[in-house]
């Protein structure tokens, strides 16, 4: 049995969580897109973890945790960050990265950085992270997959080749210093000697536990709204977040994905720029910001404070629908139950006109929210287990939210900690 763990809105909504209580009865846990650029937050017997490159399998023994072809791998970081879970006691995860994916070169990082300053007001948030020079140098051919640390030769010729051109345009385009290939390749023989242990073959890997009869738990990253093809181009990252691409950065085919986790907030929130239409500012904004997630709304990676905003139902379908979703779970909802009323969007007017209908960029960035005020709970939910126990207004949300987005959650998430989930089902 193959499941996708996936996000339907902007990305934060509550992923890791799920993921790892998931990954309980899951045999393989792979992380098949996208970078260390987010964090998904984890709280357990361990302590509260960002995890922004390891998979969330990775506090479950037993589980083998991949990285799969799909993934802008950061080694440094990655490393880092298999030191600190070890070090804050938990066991030794069992990882393997594949022999396919492709490494996050220093230059992509200082291309970032260089680009969004050359940018100024036009940048588009990015984390800085390297992660769209990545991907531009993947479908360019001229990225490096891990399996290439392997042939010394090659790579020292393939590196004077790529950096010929990478340092015509830093020198030129950023007036900045150029880069020396033999200092690169001496950083690169330090990656391979990290990680020269946990290369293999993840394909075959999960190929043959398929066949076994094997659960694996296939883990995405950011939203269906941050999807290069399907989200609010160009405000998006660089990587397809849908399950469909599960399939492709884990080299499983197609058909192997029976379910679908697609993890939706009880509210809005994103960080970084573009369209945000149910978007809320000043004390409102602030306050679900200090009420929300796990300790408060800040981005993992950054720190950044997040944009905050009523539930999008149009967003949300329009997620769920692109996911191919099958079991939707809603999370913190134990952050509304300080708000006498909890507006949701239920529509857009675009130039007078109202649609339920999610809207390419241009007419998104037009649309205004229609909403709709129903009556809060005023009470701390955190603890309860049953959903026939959960106040009224809050079932009466959960169950408006339904009504609107066309699916019956699976699961409603009301706190950080593992056993706060209620099995809706």
């Amino acid at each position: 049995m193959v499941k996708a763990v996936v996000g339907a809105n902007w990305g934060d909504e509550g992923k890791g969580k799920i993921t790892d209580m998931l990954a309980g009865a899951a045999d393989i846990v792979v992380r098949f897109q996208g970078g260390a650029n987010a964090g998904h937050t984890i709280r357990n017997k361990y302590g509260k973890f960002a995890l922004h490159t390891m998979p969330s399998g990775v506090f479950n023994e037993g589980v083998i945790n991949c990285i799969g072809n799909g993934v802008a791998l950061d080694i440094d970081k990655l490393l880092k960050e298999y030191d600190e879970l070890v070090s804050r006691g938990v066991p030794k995860p069992k990882l393997v990265i594949s022999e396919r994916c492709q490494m996050v070169m220093p230059y992509h990082i200082l291309f970032d950085v260089y680009e969004e300053e050359r940018l100024g007001k036009a940048s588009f948030g990015s984390t800085k992270s390297g992660i769209a020079p990545f991907y531009s140098d993947k479908y360019a051919k001229i990225g490096f997959q891990v399996c290439e640390l392997f042939d010394e030769a090659a790579l020292k010729e393939k590196i004077k080749r790529v950096l010929e051109v990478k340092n015509i345009l830093i020198e030129n385009l950023y007036h900045k210093p150029p880069l020396d290939a033999d200092e690169l390749f001496g950083k690169m023989m330090i990656w391979r000697d990290g990680i020269k242990d946990l290369v293999g073959d993840v394909r075959k890997l999960c190929f043959e536990a398929e066949k076994a009869g094997k659960t694996i738990l296939l883990e995405g990253q950011l939203g269906t709204l941050k999807d290069a093809d399907h989200g609010i181009y160009p405000m998006v990252t660089s990587s397809n977040t849908i399950a469909a691409y599960g399939a492709v950065g884990t080299g499983l085919p197609p058909y192997s994905i029976k379910e679908v986790y697609t993890v939706i907030k009880a509210y809005s929130s994103a960080v970084g720029a573009g369209a945000f239409v149910s978007e809320i500012f000043g004390e409102e904004a602030a306050a679900m910001r200090d009420h929300g997630g796990d300790g408060g709304e800040y981005g993992a990676t950054t720190g950044r404070p997040r944009r905050m905003g009523w539930f999008d139902c149009v967003a949300t379908k329009y997620g769920c629908d692109v996911q191919g979703t099958t079991h939707p779970i809603l999370t913190v909802v134990d952050a509304l139950g300080y708000l006498d009323e909890i507006k949701v969007c239920v529509a857009y007017d675009i130039d007078g006109q109202i649609t339920t209908d999610f809207p390419v960029t241009g007419k998104l960035q037009k649309a205004k929210p229609v909403l709709k005020t129903l009556k809060g709970w005023k009470c701390d939910i955190s603890g309860i287990k049953k959903y026939s126990d959960l106040p009224e207004n809050c079932r009466k949300y959960i169950e408006f939210i339904e009504e609107q987005i066309g699916y019956r959650f699976a699961m409603v998430s009301n706190g950080p900690d593992r056993e706060n989930i209620i099995v809706k089902e």
